[in-house]
């Protein structure tokens, strides 16, 4: 029994081996470039080619030292391990790999200079609001990089919900005034490395490469270009990493450096996907081993992050992006699956390489001590500090969902929405999650408030002037819908973002009357929300709801905006001395989505299921 666990536990690192192709002497090396004057001086190098490990390793330049070369397992890798000195100056310099009797090999090593601009890299905060894009389905600007031959997967039908459409990073540049007019500050695109599975390569999710971005939506410099781009007109771009696991594609899987460079088990295990063992004090070990070494699925082999090979690996091409592209902030899928250890050093990390820097995990878990768990400091005796700023706010979208959907009770309705802000004190800073009413994962928000568009004002209103960093899920401004009944289907085709649609969304003519509504309303908010640092860094103050009604407001010493929300189907009469706290010296009005001034607030008169934005006047 035992030697069949053994033979196992070995099946994939040796079938990873007969799948690699035969290799080049020198394959590769890891990251293909660095720079001087990183805050670490620390660099390791991960080298990849036929029997690499056979060679002796040297190099010569003034300020890098090689410390140490590392053979592993797998004779076609080595790992070097570099020290980079304050001193050292930008320029390129050769790795050499010699082996008696064989012909030398060398990589010409370059060490950049790195970008000076203090916009270069600037960090996400409440200011923004973020607009999520998935490349694949967004706009096409591209035809030529449709297909791109070698790849695995070739199809492309747009009448699939799982081939791929054709988006790029070209439709997305092409529509940047778009953007920029809707009021976004910064762009969440779903993963853009490459992807070479051979089924449902669209979504990026298993990721094959960390340095490269995938040819189907362009190249590393259009996607350097998408940053600059955005620089220009003071907006931001995150990038969308997945450090649990990658693709069974991925080139280190195909061929793997050692047999523990992902999780092993004897036969296939998934993650039981229970955030609960990893903070249970009573959690069984087999529990907590299978939620955070489990494969995500059959094709997204979970990275071993106790091995610190694989740490470095992870690491480094993250902060290669953030210098390389300027990326201002980093979005981490299914965050709680990670090793929290190692999470958190890499958290550390980043932060001292850039202080301030925003990065937020996705917590798609119940509850809100589960979500405060995984958020930066020790706020909840976890025993160490995550150093993870932000977390993808689910607690509050359970909340405004049941504010839109359920009828009013003491827990229930817009009670669980108000008692879930009620919870921030458990937050080192709340402020800093990320606030949103659907994404690619989840059913869009014009369909689980049953098309109802005063619902749909509602949320957006909500979303706009609540505290913390709102987002926008693509084509939620007008009206697309669906459910997330294969995920696909809330993974549709922005219409007139392909040459030949029928329809193009992009403008108003191409909008029905109803769809123009609806984006005016996110336009004007968003755009009042930039413009208004009232909304993006105000104090908030809530009222216990009463009668379905909820009422707060954000306020600092320049501005009052007073938000009513009526959740119930009747319209409702709201009094408003009970505000007295906070409205006191305010005599009028204005209705920030409508313009209308409003010289009573003595009482307010709101039809069911709608909310008002105020902004209080003297």
């Amino acid at each position: 029994m035992k030697l069949k666990l053994i033979l196992f536990s070995c099946c994939l690192f040796l079938a990873a081996q007969l799948l690699a192709q035969k290799l080049p002497a020198l394959e590769r090396v890891e990251p293909m470039f660095w720079w001087a004057g990183m805050h670490n001086p620390k660099l390791q190098l991960i080298v990849h080619g036929d029997n690499i490990a056979s060679r002796e390793v040297s190099l010569n330049y003034p300020g890098v030292q090689l410390q140490e070369v590392h053979k592993v397992e797998n004779p076609n890798y080595l790992f070097l391990d570099l020290t980079i000195s304050p001193a050292a100056k930008a320029g390129s310099f050769p790795i050499k790999f010699t082996q008696k009797g064989k012909k030398a090999l060398s990589y010409t090593y370059e060490l950049r200079s790195r970008n000076q601009d203090p916009n270069y890299i600037v960090p996400v905060t409440s200011a923004d609001f973020i607009y999520l894009i998935m490349p694949d389905r967004f706009a096409n600007g591209n035809p030529k990089n449709d297909v791109v031959k070698g790849l695995q997967e070739t199809a492309l039908a747009r009448d699939s919900m799982y081939y791929r459409h054709g988006g790029d990073i070209q439709g997305i540049l092409d529509h940047l005034d778009y953007l920029q007019d809707l009021g976004v500050t910064a762009l969440w695109l779903n993963p853009v490395l490459e992807n070479d599975q051979p089924h449902a390569s669209y979504h990026g999710y298993a990721n094959t490469e960390n340095y490269q971005v995938d040819p189907r939506f362009g190249s590393n410099e259009l996607y350097k270009k998408l940053g600059d781009e955005l620089e220009k007109r003071h907006m931001k771009l995150i990038q969308d990493i997945v450090p649990n696991h990658v693709g069974s594609q991925h080139w280190t899987v195909r061929d793997m450096p050692m047999k523990d460079w992902v999780h092993q088990w004897p036969a296939y295990t998934r993650s039981s996907f229970k955030d609960q063992p990893v903070f249970d004090p009573y959690a069984a070990k087999a529990d907590v081993k299978q939620m955070q070494n489990g494969w995500f699925d059959t094709h997204m082999p979970d990275m071993n992050q106790d091995n610190p090979y694989v740490q470095n690996y992870i690491t480094q091409s993250t902060i290669w992006w953030v210098e390389y592209a300027g990326v201002d902030g980093f979005r981490i899928d299914t965050y709680a699956y990670n090793d929290g250890k190692y999470m958190a050093d890499w958290g550390k990390a980043i932060q001292d390489e850039y202080p301030g820097y925003h990065s937020f995990g996705e917590t798609w878990v119940h509850g809100v001590p589960n979500q405060v768990y995984f958020t930066q400091g020790n706020t909840v005796n976890r025993g160490l500090d995550t150093h993870l700023p932000g977390v993808t706010d689910f607690q509050t979208l359970w909340g405004i969902q049941a504010a839109m959907n359920e009828k009013f009770g003491w827990d229930e309705g817009v009670n669980k929405l108000y008692t879930t802000l009620a919870s921030d004190y458990q937050y080192q800073d709340a402020t800093r999650n990320v606030v949103f009413l659907d994404n690619h994962d989840l059913s869009r928000w014009y369909s689980v408030i049953g098309e109802d568009l005063n619902k749909y004002k509602s949320g957006i209103a909500w979303l706009l002037t609540t505290r913390g960093i709102p987002q926008l899920y693509y084509g939620t401004e007008v009206l697309m819908k669906n459910y997330s009944n294969p995920d696909g289907k809330v993974r549709e085709d922005f219409k007139g973002g392909w040459t030949g649609d029928k329809v193009n969304m992009f403008t108003a003519a191409g909008r029905t009357k109803q769809e123009q509504e609806a984006f005016d309303y996110v336009k004007t908010l968003a755009n009042y929300r930039k413009n208004n640092p009232v909304l993006q860094t105000g104090k908030l103050m809530q009222y216990v709801p009463e009668d379905a009604v909820y009422t707060y407001f954000r306020y600092n010493p320049d501005k009052t905006v007073m938000v009513v929300m009526n959740t119930a189907d009747e319209e409702r009469t709201v009094k408003t001395e009970r505000f007295a706290e906070r409205m006191n010296g305010f005599t009028s009005a204005t209705n920030v989505a409508t313009g209308e001034n409003m010289n009573n607030l003595q009482s307010l008169k709101l039809p069911g299921k709608t909310t008002l934005v105020l902004e209080l006047k003297k």
